[in-house]
């Protein structure tokens, strides 16, 4: 009881509904968008180009210095630098998600693209300015369950609001609608930077001119260049999940193509879904902390890619509900497995001088795998039938099994970092 009771704490509850609203805006310019233009008869090869939609997520490690070493502007300086920040951010994605959902995708693609980007853009740098007044506020023996609040307020907002709850209402009222309500759920987010105090230890802005760029990016990274197998790190977290981001982003044309309605998808996609991902996520864990993150990432990789054969059966199938239970609850059971051996593993790596610098950097470079090198997967989509896609993503994880055993083989000192991580 003692230990459930940090989450009772009001900074929790803050930390959980700023989770919340940047789980929202993530969905509204990613998978709901893609349903959305599915419905609205896009072709593939263009649903595919919207991956680049997600690019300032791959580059917001650029511009994160600048929230660390600038106040934010009056009257919202009154905040605090972390606080007033994170709401100018957020009035700013309300303005820019009822503009999105104005759009017209099938008259106007390159409008709905750019204001997808913008909304992108302001929810990549909400996350940098939450995940930093979630490490501020918080002692260091509270951080594990300000990392278990983020993410239940993301997935919450993710799965259920702006993923489920949206693709349902999709049946039944326009997007502008269901866009506008989703503007207005940001208000989650703004009462949990209301309630908030502003952390104590963030300190004052920066006085030395191009210090925030050395010392916040180019010496973490210069570090992390030192290190034997580097390079190899590096394409290994780009190609780990590359399968599982070309098929993620053409599974909302997909099930369009085969005549599930939005409610469908969203009870089995994103309700049923959510909680096979937290089971997956839960068992992954419990293997890095039994087996090591090397074999965890083994055995995460090999179902990940098995379970993409699933989506080729459900293609044979047809409108099949059964088989989408099964190969929804599979790929997500699967995916939280890999993902679980796969953050421990980031983190493991990171030097304990610039530990959230270094992940910033190895998870951008991951989100680069599921944005640009991606964005081709509409055309390839339209090139062959379903079944042959599907079979293909899954031969797409072998690169990626290819250079964990390389790093296993050729550099073992990357073995025994990620084994800093079983454990904890």
């Amino acid at each position: 009881m003692k230990a459930l009771a940090v989450y009772l704490d009001r900074r929790q509850l803050a930390i959980a509904l700023m989770g919340f609203s940047s789980g929202l805006p993530f969905a509204l310019a990613g998978a709901t968008l893609s349903w959305w233009l599915a419905r609205a008869g896009v072709d593939k090869t263009s649903i595919g180009l919207f991956a680049l939609v997600a690019l300032p997520y791959s580059l917001k490690f650029l511009w994160a210095p600048l929230f660390d070493h600038l106040s934010a502007p009056a009257p919202f300086r009154r905040l605090g630098r972390r606080r007033g920040w994170i709401l100018i951010i957020q009035l700013a994605l309300v303005a820019a998600i009822l503009l999105l959902g104005q759009g017209e995708p099938r008259s106007d693609l390159v409008l709905t693209g750019l204001l997808a980007l913008v909304v992108a853009f302001f929810s990549a740098s909400q996350d940098i300015v939450v995940d930093a007044y979630r490490i501020d506020v918080l002692e260091e023996a509270e951080q594990g369950a300000g990392a278990a609040s983020t993410q239940t307020g993301w997935r919450i907002a993710f799965y259920w609001v702006a993923g489920a709850g949206a693709q349902a209402l999709s049946d039944f009222v326009d997007w502008n609608v269901i866009y506008t309500v989703m503007a207005g759920c940001m208000g989650i987010g703004i009462v949990g930077t209301l309630i908030a105090h502003e952390p104590a230890r963030s300190g004052e802005p920066g006085a030395v001119p191009g210090a925030p760029l050395r010392a916040y990016v180019i010496e973490p990274f210069r570090d992390f260049t030192t290190r034997p197998g580097w390079a190899v790190i590096l394409l290994f977290a780009l190609l780990y999940k590359y399968g599982d981001a070309i098929s993620g982003i053409m599974t909302n044309p997909f099930f369009v193509e085969l005549g599930f309605t939005g409610v469908e998808v969203a009870q089995v996609a994103k309700l049923f879904g959510f909680f096979a991902t937290i089971a997956g996520m839960a068992l992954g864990g419990l293997l890095v902390a039994r087996l090591g993150s090397f074999t965890s990432l083994l055995i995460g990789g090999l179902l990940q890619a098995a379970t993409n054969l699933l989506f080729a059966v459900q293609a044979y199938l047809g409108h099949d509900l059964g088989m989408l239970y099964v190969a929804i609850g599979a790929d997500n059971f699967t995916g939280g497995i890999g993902s679980a051996a796969f953050v421990a593993y980031l983190s493991a790596l990171c030097s304990a001088r610039f530990t959230a610098t270094q992940y910033a950097l190895l998870t951008s470079f991951m989100a680069f795998g599921r944005t640009v090198l991606s964005s081709g997967a509409g055309w390839f989509a339209d090139q062959v039938d379903w079944v042959t896609f599907f079979t293909a993503t899954a031969a797409l994880a072998l690169p990626g099994l290819f250079l964990l055993f390389l790093l296993r083989t050729r550099y073992p000192w990357a073995e025994q970092r990620g084994h800093r991580s079983q454990g904890a």
